[in-house]
């Protein structure tokens, strides 16, 4: 198989990031986070492009910054939390050990406070985080290789939860 050696997908907030560099350092690879790539090509946040382009706009930067990733990384790689709505990237992802972080409502709310800075967020975010995840959920897991529940668990109880999951060894 060529491709990352782990792919995380999962909502905003869920600790894709966290997670991921946790895991990179285990198994002895490289960490990679698609929303960084972003904002290194863009040159600004991704709060920025969702303001001043719009989301289709952010969509576009974001359907190639995961083919590039996927194409280029061996390593483990974050997608941010709607990278799964374009249907080329659901595909691109069959084959991968994707891995899907998933979490509940109210343990978004404890780790993000769903404030204002999530663009998705802007206006009544639990509601909308809700919403989100009933457009998504189906999602997450149509690419999971392997799903693990963060809720409750600390990054390190859920980077074993997904050593375990996937069945990989540390380096």
């Amino acid at each position: 198989m060529s491709g990352p050696r782990v792919v995380l997908v999962g909502p905003m907030g869920v600790g894709k990031s966290t997670v991921g560099q946790l895991l990179a350092e285990r198994l002895g690879v490289a960490y990679r986070d698609t929303d960084d790539d972003i904002v290194a090509e863009a040159g600004r946040s991704i709060a920025e492009i969702f303001v001043d382009d719009g989301e289709d706009a952010f969509r576009t930067l974001e359907k190639r910054a995961v083919r590039r990733a996927l194409a280029e990384h061996d390593g483990v790689l974050a997608l941010g939390g709607g990278s799964i709505l374009d249907p080329d990237t659901r595909g691109l992802l069959a084959g991968q050990c994707v891995l899907y972080l998933a979490m509940d409502v109210e343990e978004a709310v404890r780790r993000t406070g769903l404030n204002a800075a999530r663009p998705l967020l802007a206006v009544n975010p639990r509601k909308q985080w809700r919403e989100l995840m009933e457009a998504r959920r189906h999602l997450y897991e149509g690419v999971a290789t392997a799903v693990v529940a963060t809720d409750g668990r600390t990054p390190e109880e859920v980077s074993q939860a997904a050593l375990d999951a996937l069945e990989l060894k540390e380096a």
